[in-house]
């Protein structure tokens, strides 16, 4: 590979929204393969903390009803927007697929849990970018709900949800990135 195929594949990389899917599915295998490419993250002391949830099919309607569920149960009175709960439940029967982004903390601590964070989301950013390659549309959102979902998602001790990774093909959207010049935020010592 060339590096301007991987500085393309980089830049190009953004986050695609669910209202922006079109209705097809994601072959089972293109998933393994997004899983497979996390799972070659970097970790320190090869503790491989990231674990993951696969919502496809069927089980799209179990998570939004727990989003909707959620939301309706644990949003006061008077915030709460019928609007706002249409939308969670929306978001995941909109998406091909959605993975519950989860890290499992080393029992021996042998890391700082932030060095175990870090490193799931390198391997969220390893199945973007194989997204991004496979014209496969994907957003992390990070919602209270996912925070809270230990025995929704069935999760062991030492194991936490991150976020939820929505993925989608769509009908090549492009939007234009904007990042600040690298100069700016650079010092040479």
């Amino acid at each position: 590979m060339k590096t301007e195929d991987i500085k393309a594949l980089i830049r190009n990389r953004r986050s695609i929204f669910p209202n922006m899917y079109i209705d097809k599915s994601i072959p089972k295998e293109i998933i393994q393969e997004i899983l497979g490419n996390a799972n070659w993250a970097p970790s320190h002391r090869l503790t491989e903390p990231w674990r993951f949830k696969v919502f496809i099919g069927e089980s799209l309607k179990t998570l939004s009803q727990y989003l909707g569920n959620y939301y309706k149960e644990n949003t006061p009175e008077e915030k709460y927007s019928e609007r706002k709960h249409a939308k969670k439940l929306k978001k995941p029967l909109q998406s091909a697929c959605v993975i519950a982004i989860c890290m499992q903390r080393d029992i021996t601590e042998s890391v700082p849990e932030k060095e175990e964070i870090a490193a799931v989301a390198m391997a969220v950013q390893n199945m973007w970018l194989t997204c991004t390659a496979y014209g496969i549309g994907a957003y992390w959102s990070s919602p209270e709900s996912a925070y809270q979902a230990d025995k929704f998602l069935g999760l062991k001790e030492g194991e936490r949800c991150l976020g939820l990774f929505y993925m989608g093909y769509h009908n090549g959207v492009k939007l234009e990135g904007k990042r600040q010049n690298i100069e700016e935020k650079t010092t040479w010592m």
